[in-house]
C-alpha cells in the first residue's frame, strides 16, 4: 500500500495521514483543534505537533473554543507548567485569543467550517499537478483566506500555515496520486480541478 512520502517518519503521522489528513471536514472542534496545532507548530515540524497531540488535548480541554476563549492567566500558567507542552506564552495567548476570534466567526457564518469552505464554493479542490508532488507552500487560496483571517484578529496564521490548514481538512487535495488515500478522497469528495497558474 503506497502512502505520501512525508507521513512515514512514525506510526502516529500514518496513522493521521490514513485517517484524517484530506478529509473533507466540516467539525468546528475538529477545525479548531488543527488550528491550534498549526499555531504551535510555527518554526516546529509537524510530527512534533502529532506526538503532542494528546498534551494539547489535555491543555485546552479537548479543544473546547468556548472554554478556551475564557482562558485566563491562571490557564496560561496551567499550560505552561504541563509536562511535554511547548512552553511560548506568545502562542499559547495568540490560541486564546483566536477561539475568541473563532467564536465571532461561528457568530456571523452559522460555524467556522461554513466560513472556510466558502472559498472553495463548498468543493475540494484538486490542482493540476499537485497529485505528482509539485506542491506549492502557499498559493492564491491560502493568501486569500489568510488575509481575510488576520482582518478578523487572528494570530500565527499566515499563508503558509494557512495553506496546511486547507490540505489538513480537504479543502485541497494534496494527496500524490500513487498514494491509495488519493482516489479514496476524489471518490467522496465533490472535487473541482483547477490549474495551479490560476492560484499565483
Amino acid at each position: 500500500m503506497e502512502r505520501c512520502a512525508w507521513c512515514m517518519s512514525s506510526e502516529k503521522m500514518i496513522c493521521y495521514h490514513d485517517e484524517e489528513w484530506g478529509v473533507p471536514l466540516h467539525d468546528d472542534r475538529k477545525q479548531f483543534a488543527f488550528l491550534i496545532m498549526e499555531v504551535m507548530q510555527c518554526g516546529l515540524n509537524w510530527n512534533m505537533m502529532i506526538q503532542k497531540r494528546e498534551i494539547f488535548n489535555a491543555c485546552f480541554d479537548e479543544f473546547d473554543y468556548q472554554k478556551v476563549a475564557s482562558y485566563t492567566e491562571t490557564d496560561i500558567q496551567r499550560i505552561l507548567a504541563t509536562d511535554g507542552m511547548i512552553r511560548s506564552r506568545r502562542k499559547i495567548e495568540a490560541v486564546i485569543y483566536n477561539a475568541q476570534c473563532f467564536l465571532k466567526v461561528r457568530e456571523e457564518f452559522g460555524s467556522f467550517s461554513a466560513y472556510l469552505w466558502q472559498f472553495s464554493k463548498g468543493k475540494t479542490i484538486l490542482y493540476m499537478g499537485h497529485q505528482k508532488g509539485n506542491l506549492p507552500a502557499r498559493n492564491g487560496l491560502s493568501d486569500a483566506v489568510s488575509n481575510d483571517l488576520k482582518k478578523r484578529g487572528f494570530k500565527y496564521l499566515g499563508s503558509v500555515t494557512v495553506y496546511s490548514h486547507l490540505q489538513a481538512c480537504g479543502v485541497i487535495n494534496d494527496h500524490v496520486e500513487s498514494c491509495f488515500r488519493y482516489k479514496e478522497i476524489l471518490e467522496r469528495a465533490d472535487t473541482v480541478r483547477k490549474r495551479r497558474d490560476r492560484e499565483a
